[in-house]
């Protein structure tokens, strides 16, 4: 199944000891998946032991195209060779120049949008920062609504509309000036929505102040694979744009084809005011970040917000190629819903065979829901053993959750599905 080449022979044993040693406690994925990484190829990473791991992962959306797409991989090369500019931030540059005109050709102007780009730093985190200020320079006001489960970065500002309360915990102090509401279907479909929003907002009694803007996903990843329905994401524009509230999609993970157009809105046929993008913008794994927004909403004063690494021409480079490559046309789009309906198709199946199991998702990204949280982490542990990376997610870690690089051959995802499938039979006997 794997591409990868050169097999090292297998050690009998991993050198973790310095990381044990020297790197903080606050490390993670490397605590479910306990090995050394080597290697990595398409959907494919080899550990240090020569064991081959099929990636349901993605760096966390981040490798969209694969690791080390061979396409990418050539223009980064290139460009590298020839001495092109590394950093440079917020110079004008060859690279950025290509970028720009290939992001307003291939992803722009097919989509009617005329928003303004700015390089706000490396991160998701940062683009939300950026869109978070110029959401309260514009309007003049401080509150910005959000939306339970959401997941929008760890920095201050990000972390004060992210509804995980362990992440909040961490950040030490207040975290102000957001006002969390209900994500769509948080009531099970029992009340609506919009009936708490709407009413508050309209109520001169309510307390609320009128915000600057709302921040939403429209699918929540990091939350549990929470789905907003069209309908509700519509409703949510309808009632921004009749109380001058600027609507802020957050596309960070859910973006750059993830769901399967480029952006995760178009399915809902709305616009929003600003658009955050990171993660898989850059192509090939390497940090960079968008904030879009319309064109008379840009009331930046120079350098008013800035960054040293706002300018990674590297990441430049391959994010145009990855533009030229994959989205010239509507190929990718088509193959990321069908090979996202094959994971629904499988996952309905498990949630038929066994109680207690559910499904959730749109596109590339999908969940198995677990009534029972430790199920969910159990399934995962068996799917690392048999050579498949795969993470939990949601307030309670309920949901596997799956995000294979959008170039995932067919054979290669029903190895995996397969090995996911066997993993909960097991879970679940």
């Amino acid at each position: 199944m794997t591409i990868l080449e050169h097999k090292p022979e297998t050690k009998s044993e991993l050198d973790t000891a310095v990381f044990e040693r020297l790197e903080s406690e606050v490390r993670s994925y490397s605590r479910g998946w306990p090995t050394v990484f080597d290697k990595a190829s398409g959907s494919w990473l080899r550990s240090e032991d020569g064991k081959d791991y099929l990636d349901f992962f993605a760096g966390a959306g981040a490798l969209n195209y694969g690791h080390n797409n061979p396409v990418l991989k050539s223009a980064l090369v290139d460009y590298i060779m020839g001495d092109g500019i590394t950093h440079g931030l917020d110079m004008q540059t060859v690279a950025k120049r290509r970028l720009l005109e290939t992001f307003e050709s291939h992803v722009l102007q097919p989509r009617g949008l005329d928003y303004k780009v700015q390089f706000p730093g490396p991160t998701g985190t940062n683009a939300v920062e950026a869109a978070l200020k110029l959401a309260r320079k514009v309007t003049g006001r401080e509150s910005v609504i959000n939306f339970t489960n959401a997941f929008h970065g760890m920095t201050l500002g990000a972390l004060s509309v992210t509804g995980n309360s362990m992440k909040r915990a961490g950040a030490g102090v207040p975290l102000v000036h957001a006002t969390p509401m209900p994500f769509d279907n948080y009531f099970n479909g029992v009340t609506e929505d919009f009936q708490w929003f709407s009413r508050v907002l309209d109520d001169a009694g309510s307390g609320l102040n009128r915000p600057a803007a709302v921040i939403v996903e429209t699918v929540q990843g990091e939350g549990g694979v929470n789905v907003a329905r069209p309908e509700w994401l519509r409703a949510l524009a309808d009632l921004c744009k009749e109380r001058d509230i600027l609507l802020i999609v957050d596309d960070v993970q859910m973006g750059c084809g993830r769901t399967g157009p480029f952006f995760s809105f178009e399915v809902a046929g709305i616009t929003p005011d600003i658009v955050t993008l990171s993660k898989s913008i850059g192509g090939y794994g390497m940090p960079l970040a968008l904030t879009l927004f319309k064109r008379d909403l840009d009331v930046w004063g120079p350098g008013e917000h800035n960054g040293t690494f706002r300018g990674n021409n590297p990441a430049f480079v391959t994010a145009a190629a990855a533009l030229e490559h994959y989205w010239a046309d509507d190929k990718l789009e088509r193959e990321t819903l069908r090979k996202g309906e094959r994971i629904r198709q499988t996952f309905m199946n498990l949630s038929d065979m066994f109680d207690g199991v559910s499904t959730r998702g749109r596109g590339l990204v999908q969940g198995l829901v677990f009534d029972n949280p430790e199920d969910a982490d159990k399934v995962c542990a068996l799917a690392f053993q048999e050579g498949l990376l795969a993470e939990t997610s949601g307030p309670s870690d309920e949901v596997v959750k799956l995000l294979p690089p959008l170039t995932i051959t067919d054979d290669e995802l029903e190895f995996g599905l397969n090995i996911l499938a066997e993993a909960t039979a097991k879970v679940r006997a």
